[in-house]
């Protein structure tokens, strides 16, 4: 309870349909691409695009895996390692959760199965020196703060009411961030969460 205390004051959360619309690759920063539940199907036309959007959200209502259990699995593959970023894909197939963990001093992809929560490929590894500076420095800091992806996944849901999409990391004026996109009724919002002691040294 005084975690999520801690959390929630510093919390934003931003209602963000029109603008998810207007320009999805804009819509959230994530560390290293924009999540997948953002991405359209069509060159600019916002009929299609809400459209693409819709199916997106009715396939990961449908799906039986959840964002935290798709973490929980992909941060069992090797004991110590933390979500630094996640995100659900409608778009291919078989609906899935994109995930990236950090754990010794690399960057691990994993893709989960939303279905079954089974893993979906091999998974891939780069080695945190082969990241551009900001990223290394954004990382470091997420293996330096007590606070989890997962515990920001769950604040975000009890802010806004609902079930996150994908969350990641976002540095803003020297702070480090937590950004989480929920599903809310029909509504997308984003959450930002600061965890203590995430500044910038």
């Amino acid at each position: 309870m005084t975690t999520a205390k801690r959390w929630t004051s510093g919390l934003l959360a931003i209602a963000l349909p029109a603008l998810l619309l207007a320009a999805p690759a804009q819509a959230i920063v994530t560390a290293g691409s924009t999540p997948a539940a953002l991405h359209s199907e069509t060159d600019g036309d916002a009929a299609a695009d809400r459209q693409a959007v819709s199916r997106e959200i009715e396939r990961f209502r449908s799906s039986s895996i959840s964002i935290s259990q798709a973490m929980a699995i992909a941060e069992g593959r090797h004991a110590g390692a933390t979500t630094a970023d996640v995100s659900f894909d409608g778009a291919a197939g078989v609906p899935v959760y994109r995930v990236k963990t950090l754990h010794n001093d690399r960057i691990w992809r994993h893709t989960i199965n939303a279905a079954t929560g089974e893993f979906v490929g091999g998974e891939a590894a780069l080695p945190l020196a082969e990241l551009d500076h900001e990223d290394r420095d954004n990382l470091a800091a997420l293996g330096a703060i007590r606070h989890r992806l997962a515990d920001a996944v769950q604040v975000a849901e009890r802010a806004a009411s609902g079930k996150a999409i994908s969350g990641g990391l976002v540095r803003e004026r020297g702070r480090l961030n937590f950004a989480i996109v929920v599903i809310s009724g029909d509504d997308l919002k984003e959450v930002i969460l600061e965890p203590p002691g995430a500044r910038a040294r």
